[in-house]
């Protein structure tokens, strides 16, 4: 019989009261979450040296080291806090390993999503086809998205990114970024907006 998984507020509870085992369970529970969105947002120059496995480990040791605090205080819901801390984790590593290697860096280099995340976020939010001619219509739709992608404001391809690429609800995505859940609502309903005007356009640098 599949093992129940633990119900988070729950847990949290029975953390905030001093159960050892419930404070594990917390960080275990949230491992795979953080992983994976360390594999979408690790820059690919230090992917060869760099595990994500190795970046949550790190994280969820300073999340232990914290752990007390945080239940006393409670800034954020424990997802986004716990993020947040492998986040910093991941920032803290792109300094050491590819801003400190690259000499005519005058300003902090801010992390950009690599291309394989950019083209998997674009794949989510365009149909896809399996005819020969659905797959060029697919491609040219590909071609579209992703220069509509970077025409957005930062802040909205960030909403895309959490809610299609990290698939976030749209609480956890108000607590990342610090808006209300009204807010994230209409920057999504807002971005999507603009990528299907964008679709709309005849564009005549899309390859055929």
């Amino acid at each position: 019989m599949d093992a129940v998984t633990p119900n988070p507020d729950d847990l949290l509870e029975q953390a905030s009261q001093g159960d050892a085992q419930a404070r594990e369970q917390l960080l275990v529970l949230h491992r795979e979450r953080l992983r994976r969105m360390i594999a979408i947002r690790i820059d690919r120059r230090m992917a060869a040296r760099v595990d994500p496995s190795d970046v949550v480990q790190d994280a969820l040791a300073e999340a232990h080291r914290q752990l007390t605090d945080y239940l006393r205080e409670r800034p954020l819901p424990f997802y986004p806090w716990l993020r947040q801390l492998a986040w910093n984790r991941l920032v803290e590593l792109h300094r050491k390993h590819v801003l400190a290697q690259c000499r005519s860096v005058t300003r902090e280099e801010r992390l950009v999503l690599p291309e394989e995340s950019v083209l998997v976020l674009v794949d989510r939010l365009v149909a896809s086809g399996s005819s020969p001619s659905q797959r060029v219509v697919r491609e040219e739709m590909r071609q579209r998205v992703q220069q509509a992608l970077a025409n957005l404001s930062e802040r909205d391809r960030e909403v895309l990114i959490l809610r299609h690429l990290e698939q976030l609800p749209m609480a956890e995505i108000a607590a990342i970024l610090g808006i209300s859940e009204g807010a994230v609502k209409v920057r999504h309903l807002r971005a999507l907006s603009r990528l299907q005007v964008r679709l709309a356009e005849p564009d005549e640098n899309v390859t055929r």
